[in-house]
């Protein structure tokens, strides 16, 4: 097996980096078993097709604008995933329904695909995420991880954690 947990977004605008707080939470919490990699996609757009080229699973996290009360958690899975996308606005979000759509086109689309979006509060320019946005992301960090489990991997908690 050979998953890959991608968080997307940019840490500069508030609540659009829960993405890559989340990779950041999952790596500093738990000890992922070989055959997981988490990786902070940033804003990153075609760099990322060869990331996700060759993987069994490809679990996405991300801000998900949709008009829902911030801090709300969703799950897509499949064929919805790219179409959750179609409805942003921010620059990396075309470039992630681009990089989805390549790897549709060339055959190496993994065979589970799920996204975690997160509802964000604020998108000024700041670092730092809104507590909606916090608790939102800590829903997501165990949902992640149960899913991991669920898959067949052994995901353990590290044995010394700092508080955050």
């Amino acid at each position: 097996m050979n998953t890959l947990v991608l968080g997307i977004g940019n840490l500069l605008i508030g609540d659009e980096g829960v993405g890559c707080k989340t990779i950041e939470e999952l790596e500093r919490r738990f000890e992922l078993p070989a055959g997981v990699e988490c990786v902070d996609g940033g804003t990153a757009g075609f760099e990322l097709l060869t990331m996700i080229d060759g993987r069994d699973h490809l679990i996405l996290i991300d801000a998900l604008q949709n008009d829902r009360a911030p801090g709300t958690v969703v799950m897509v899975e499949g064929n919805e995933v790219p179409q959750a996308f179609h409805a942003r606005t921010t620059p990396h979000q075309l470039g992630i329904c681009d990089v989805l759509a390549a790897a549709q086109l060339g055959g190496t689309m993994p065979g589970s695909l799920t996204l975690y979006g997160i509802e964000p509060k604020q998108l000024d320019v700041g670092i730092g995420l809104s507590p909606e946005v916090e608790a939102g992301m800590e829903k997501t960090i165990g949902a992640v991880v149960h899913q991991l489990r669920h898959i067949g991997y052994e995901v353990k908690t590290h044995a010394i954690q700092s508080e955050h």
